[in-house]
């Protein structure tokens, strides 16, 4: 049997979670921000783009957005191509509103059931755009801070002990996840293993898949007995306190979430006292 031999470099999946790690603890303004502060303001963002029935409103926040993206120094090819590997989990329930919703018919398709409604093609701009915004915003927050940092603005936050505790674990063992896993792929590379070569049965790739996955909770499964008797050698108790470094706010968090507040009341006065000006944008789409 003939094997072909190939050169591939690791998994993007793989790579990806190490990337973002790198691009997240680099050093520009909105990097070195509180992390708190990121997180409030994705989070406000977020929820007043969603509650907004006004397109001008997730227009002005996208372009914000993109201003944070350029003060950040992030690549907007990269950040455009996560954002759009993420849209199809939203995107395809959008796809279906222009033709379900009733209203005025603007395309009728030869099938007398299949056809565009203004009012469904309104709601699908709108819900697009709502989409955009909000993806746009984790996009931000995950490239300016690095995953323990938002667990620890989550634990700063309120958020409850037991809950932050499993997202700290969680977070530390990804790291041994894509480590253990790269091991793996290293090692079946060594031994010309391909999943995709037609030249080797299926079952038998499936097989070999198999494994590796069974391989890969035996060895969770050891790596989380250590850390448990790791901190139990330690003392770790259901009443012992989680640490976090204390950071206090200075000026620049200050004038950032400020900025942020700034403009989200400007919009609302906007939307409130001059939405007849605004033509389309200051129309209500909402069902």
């Amino acid at each position: 049997m003939a094997v072909r031999f190939r050169i591939i470099g690791d998994n993007m999946s793989i790579e990806q979670v190490t990337t973002l790690e790198a691009i997240s603890s680099g050093n520009s303004v909105i990097h070195n921000l509180e992390g708190r502060v990121k997180l409030v303001s994705i989070l406000l963002i977020i929820v007043f783009a969603v509650f907004s029935d006004r397109l001008i409103v997730p227009l002005v926040l996208e372009t914000f957005l993109l201003v944070v993206m350029y003060l950040a120094d992030l690549s907007f090819k990269e950040s455009f191509k996560r954002i759009l590997l993420l849209l199809p989990f939203g995107g395809f329930v959008i796809a279906f509103q222009p033709f379900i919703h009733p209203g005025t018919i603007i395309w009728q398709s030869s099938i007398s059931w299949i056809h565009i409604t203004d009012t469904g093609l309104n709601w699908t701009i709108l819900l697009f755009s709502r989409l955009l915004v909000s993806l746009t915003a984790i996009v931000i927050l995950s490239s300016t801070s690095p995953m323990q940092e938002v667990v620890q603005s989550f634990r700063k936050l309120g958020m409850p002990r037991d809950l932050a505790m499993i997202l700290t674990i969680m977070v530390r063992f990804l790291f041994i996840f894509v480590d253990e896993l790269r091991s793996i792929r290293q090692s079946q590379r060594s031994r010309n293993f391909d999943i995709h070569n037609k030249n080797i049965s299926y079952k038998w790739r499936v097989k070999q898949v198999g494994y590796s996955i069974a391989m890969m909770f035996l060895k969770a499964y050891e790596k989380g007995e250590n850390i448990y008797l790791s901190m139990a050698s330690r003392c770790f108790s259901e009443d012992s306190r989680l640490y976090h470094a204390k950071t206090v706010l200075e000026k620049p968090e200050f004038v950032y979430i400020g900025i942020i507040i700034v403009l989200i009341i400007s919009l609302e006065l906007v939307v409130l006292f001059f939405s007849h000006n605004l033509g389309y944008f200051g129309l209500s789409l909402s069902l």
